[in-house]
């Protein structure tokens, strides 16, 4: 178990069976564990997934800050036609929704290992981000993340690759976070360097 009370792996606290997290992904927030037991509900916004069917995957070894937002496909109104209300939401206004015109999905969103989402981080829906990518504090991110890059801003942008490719092409083929415990503590001291 981490050695902060703030701090939790995540993947203990989800039932929401179309979220998925990984293995020793972690959620820091200043409410502590309660703030764990509602990250499917306070942090994954706009979720239904009986109507949109998408799916949020969180890889291994990431670190969530608190107030991250990542919405998903729920969130979409229609936008070609004269309205943009769901009524189809709604009991009052007795539409089949299989009659109604589909909203437009992005897709299901995908959040790569090693991944750090920094303090008020908005994640768009479909978006993809590579593995070892870093997204700044309050950064909003919709569209993909690049493996390795860091990026920031509203919308956020690339500012930085952390690596060469030959380091990133190393990394992505080594998959360090896929491997067994005992292997990976036998790694730690090559991955806390800066070269492989």
């Amino acid at each position: 178990m981490p050695k902060s009370n703030k701090i939790k792996f995540l993947k203990d606290y989800i039932t929401n069976k179309n979220i998925f997290v990984g293995e020793y992904t972690y959620f820091y927030s200043f409410q502590g564990e309660q703030a764990l037991k509602e990250f499917q509900n306070r942090n994954v916004l706009y979720h239904f997934p009986e109507l949109w069917h998408d799916k949020l995957t969180i890889g291994n070894f990431c670190a969530i800050a608190d107030e991250v937002k990542i919405l998903m496909n729920g969130a979409n109104h229609r936008l070609n036609s004269l309205s943009t209300y769901p009524f189809e939401m709604f009991c009052e206004f007795e539409l089949d929704p299989k009659t109604v015109p589909p909203v437009s999905s992005r897709g299901d969103t995908s959040i790569g290992h090693d991944v750090w989402i920094g303090y008020g981080a908005t994640i768009m829906p479909g978006v993809t981000i590579g593995n070892g990518a870093i997204i700044g504090a309050q950064a909003v991110v919709s569209q993909d993340v690049p493996p390795y890059s860091v990026v920031v801003g509203n919308p956020a942008r690339v500012v930085k690759i952390r690596f060469d490719q030959a380091t990133i092409a190393k990394l992505e083929a080594l998959q360090w976070w896929e491997l067994p415990l005992a292997e990976i503590k036998m790694l730690l001291l090559d991955l806390l360097k800066n070269k492989l």
